[in-house]
């Protein structure tokens, strides 16, 4: 993946909180691409609450400035060059890429934020750590993320990486904007858990939806080009955080009734369908009978 390194970047869609303390965590369920939440929300049961429709927590507490204003050290990230040669500019790139396709797409489009943090964090859905790993906020229109993520998805899960993986993530939990955008996660209710189950046909739309960006990324004024190895990469990663592939890693045993992001299988072929369609109108997992 290859930015267009006179291209300006927009810091002001970033709120860099990296370093900042948070207030208390509170204590409730998370879902989003964390690893360590998908095993909470996959069986092991460590803490209450609602687990799907893209990181929703419960027990709200105070959150910071969500107002755009930029600050931090993605105040630096300028240029598409600065995106090639730092990540947390890349992620400014792609958030800025991404959002640039989806008001193209959808008519009015409200932009959201992505959120920086360290270690942990305080939404307007609730406290969070890093463990749960990138997730939306639909009640702050927020994405949050640790950059950290990024090499726990290789150190303890195996993946390739890599810049596209990264961008992957971001276009996923930004496909849950739309989706509360347009009202789709409205459609969940309590159908939480299993391998049709509304919580999984959730994701499995974000992910067509991160594959129908990248199908339109190079349309974009910032990414100049992506090439099969960078759609392995996302395919990769994409794999790598299956229900399916998540459970046998920690050696629990494959339970699809416990389900609520979709199978390795799932997530690469609708990441695909996306990808290969680039059209939004394909990715309605909800009007197929079987997923």
């Amino acid at each position: 993946m290859r930015f267009r390194t006179g291209s300006s970047l927009d810091p002001s869609q970033i709120s860099d909180r990296r370093g900042m303390r948070a207030g208390p965590m509170a204590a409730g369920g998370v879902g989003g691409l964390g690893l360590i939440g998908l095993l909470i929300v996959l069986g092991i049961q460590l803490l209450g609450g609602s687990s799907g429709g893209g990181g929703f927590l419960t027990n709200q507490v105070p959150y910071g400035n969500q107002s755009g204003q930029v600050s931090g050290a993605t105040a630096e990230c300028r240029t598409g060059a600065d995106a090639e040669a730092r990540q947390d500019c890349r992620i400014v790139a792609v958030v800025n890429s991404v959002q640039e396709y989806w008001t193209s797409e959808v008519q009015g489009y409200q932009r959201a934020q992505t959120v920086l943090f360290t270690s942990q964090v305080s939404t307007a859905c609730g406290g969070a750590t890093s463990a749960v790993g990138p997730f939306y906020c639909p009640s702050d229109t927020t994405v949050y993320l640790d950059l950290g993520f990024y090499g726990e998805l290789q150190d303890r899960f195996g993946a390739e990486g890599g810049p596209f993986a990264e961008a992957y993530v971001v276009a996923h939990e930004y496909g849950h904007h739309v989706q509360h955008l347009l009202g789709t996660d409205a459609r969940v209710g309590g159908d939480r858990e299993g391998p049709q189950s509304g919580s999984v046909r959730l994701e499995l739309q974000a992910d067509c939806f991160a594959g129908v960006w990248a199908a339109h990324a190079e349309r974009t004024s910032l990414i100049e080009d992506l090439t099969e190895d960078d759609i392995a990469q996302g395919l990769d990663a994409a794999s790598v955080i299956g229900d399916d592939h998540i459970q046998c890693t920690f050696g629990g045993g494959v339970n699809p009734e416990t389900w609520t992001h979709g199978s390795s299988e799932q997530r690469q072929r609708w990441f695909s369908t996306g990808h290969d369609t680039g059209d939004p109108n394909a990715c309605d997992t909800f009007a197929v009978a079987e997923l």
